[in-house]
């Protein structure tokens, strides 16, 4: 075991020269300055002295702007936003479409092939009542999930759920 504390993190290359903020700047030497080519390499030395090919003559330098990256949340945040935002919304959580495709797909196998017309309203209905229930048993599934002290919604649950809810309400 080496000789410095629990937990302190090792550093590697020299440390960081800190200053005072109270201190005053170093005053540079005259061959620093920034208008004399004494200082610079011989490269930045014999760079032409004409006007810059990339700015204006006065004009501040464009920066390109950073490109904005998403917002990232901690695991788990995202969904509890989820739940409020649909707590708090009464809107169809269905798109209505699919919904009235896969009605009127139902409805013409007990039809034997029969097309029948839907009004728009009795499918609004169905739709109502078909996600009444369906958000019901998730509920009830979730709490047979937090029984067996488990955070994870399994199909065993939502199976157990409809066989304690009974032939009426778990729909068979």
């Amino acid at each position: 075991m080496t000789g410095r504390p629990r937990g302190s993190a090792r550093r590697r290359g020299p440390a960081p020269q800190r200053r005072s903020p109270l201190r005053a700047s170093p005053v540079q030497s005259p061959q620093r300055r920034r208008g004399s080519p004494a200082g610079r390499s011989p490269r930045q030395r014999h760079r032409g002295h004409g006007t810059p090919h990339h700015r204006r003559e006065g004009s501040p330098p464009q920066r390109a702007p950073a490109p904005a990256r998403p917002r990232r949340f901690r695991p788990g945040t995202r969904a509890l936003m989820e739940i409020r935002k649909y707590q708090k919304s009464t809107d169809l959580l269905l798109r209505k479409l699919p919904f009235s495709m896969l009605v009127r797909e139902v409805a013409s196998r007990f039809t034997r092939g029969l097309n029948f017309r839907w009004q728009a309203h009795a499918l609004l209905a169905l739709q109502e009542a078909a996600e009444a229930f369906l958000v019901l048993l998730m509920e009830d599934a979730y709490l047979c999930t937090l029984h067996a002290k488990r955070v994870t919604l399994f199909p065993k649950d939502i199976q157990l759920a409809r066989k304690i809810r009974g032939i009426h309400a778990g729909l068979g």
